[in-house]
């Protein structure tokens, strides 16, 4: 009979819980009343970590990554019942899986998934490759989450908030009007996309409420650094081909502020998707929320796409203000040649990258989204 393999045991951390030691109380008014068993008490006591508030556990898995936290941990998975499927969508504490086999099925998270200590804030997102078991024909319990391939993540309230996994390309869409160009959060998705290594795709939408000369300017400085760019109306049609083969046979995320066009945008792409769309309030011009929870929509021509909630602002996650000049691609060629090697590139003398922008070889708005990272880190670290 063959011997079952096991993977090694590994130590791996949990989630910290708050717990109050239980002390044995009125041991003095015990003794003088002569009420005190000293046979009750342990005459030797051996200090280890395994007491009641240790918060480690060992399990039997391997790790695909040393370096990554506790969701790396693949367990072993040796029932035959296991499947295994890429989530759709999260609402809650329940996810839909589309399972291999064809057919949705709605899973739970396995406690021991929960419990792992993660910097994340969710521990299973749209995108996710995971390992389930059914407890019915269409409901299970999600088991394992496999290794990411990638991420696209932003910063909330300190902790990571992945947005969405396992895409190749990141969609920036923008609007024209209704609401207003906002050239700055395209380039905080942007530095995001060259940290994680995503291929970025920049959508200015609803050009058909302004003079196209208005946005050619602020489109021009991205196309001259090499960024794809498009020029799109949902309401009209236009360059929605263009996009469908931008998109075809690719794993790409959708992302943007509120009221851009995003789902609007979807619908012309693949018709029947009926996906909400509202307009945006007249007060303001602010897009409302229609679209609660990132969703992944596979396409009929190839790929899929993930459809994500509007955000209006996107802090950056785990990026120190000595990186942000290497994320932007026309701030990076001048970084060497300042005077001094720790230079922020704000107010330092003969600073080589102040020097390109006074002399018209970097974008002064661009400039001025690279000062504004760096200062909102600086001040994160005071």
């Amino acid at each position: 009979m063959a011997k079952r393999k096991h993977g090694r045991k590994i130590r791996t951390d949990f989630k910290k819980r708050h717990q109050e030691r239980k002390r044995h109380k009125d041991v003095t008014r015990e003794f003088q009343s002569d009420a005190l068993d000293d046979g009750s008490f342990v005459s030797e006591e051996r200090i280890s970590g395994k007491g009641e508030l240790t918060r480690r556990r060992t399990i039997v898995g391997e790790i695909a990554n040393e370096d990554a936290d506790g969701l790396q941990v693949q367990f072993d998975l040796d029932d035959p019942e296991i499947e295994h499927g890429t989530v759709l969508r999260v609402h809650g504490l329940e996810s839909v899986v589309r399972a291999d086999r064809g057919d949705d099925c709605r899973c739970a998270i396995r406690q021991l998934l929960k419990s792992l200590a993660t910097e994340q804030r969710n521990v299973v997102v749209a995108g996710d490759r995971v390992a389930f078991r059914r407890v019915g024909e269409h409901q299970g319990v999600i088991v394992a989450v496999e290794p990411r391939t990638s991420s696209l993540s932003r910063s909330s309230k300190g902790r990571r908030h992945v947005i969405v996994a396992n895409v190749d390309q990141v969609i920036v869409v923008a609007s024209a009007a209704q609401p207003d160009l906002k050239p700055h959060l395209i380039d905080r998705f942007l530095v995001s996309a060259e940290q994680t290594s995503l291929e970025p795709l920049i959508i200015i939408n609803k050009v058909d409420l302004v003079d196209v000369r208005q946005v050619l300017s602020v489109i021009g400085v991205y196309a001259s650094l090499g960024y794809r760019t498009l020029l799109t109306s949902a309401e009209r049609g236009w360059a929605i081909d263009e996009l469908r083969e931008q998109v075809k046979n690719r794993r790409s995320v959708v992302t943007g502020q509120s009221g851009v066009g995003k789902s609007s945008l979807l619908n012309a792409l693949q018709p029947g998707l009926q996906l909400r769309v509202a307009p945006v309030s007249t007060d303001n011009w602010k897009g409302k929320h229609t679209t609660t929870t990132a969703e992944l929509i596979p396409l009929e021509f190839g790929g899929y796409l993930v459809d994500t909630p509007g955000i209006r602002q996107f802090e950056l996650w785990d990026v120190v203000r000595e990186e942000i000049a290497g994320l932007f691609r026309d701030i990076r060629p001048y970084v060497n040649y300042c005077r001094f090697p720790d230079c922020l590139h704000l107010q330092e003398v003969d600073c080589a990258v102040r020097e390109a922008v006074a002399d018209g070889r970097i974008d002064p708005r661009r400039y001025d989204s690279y000062a504004h990272m760096v200062e909102d880190l600086c001040e994160q670290r005071e």
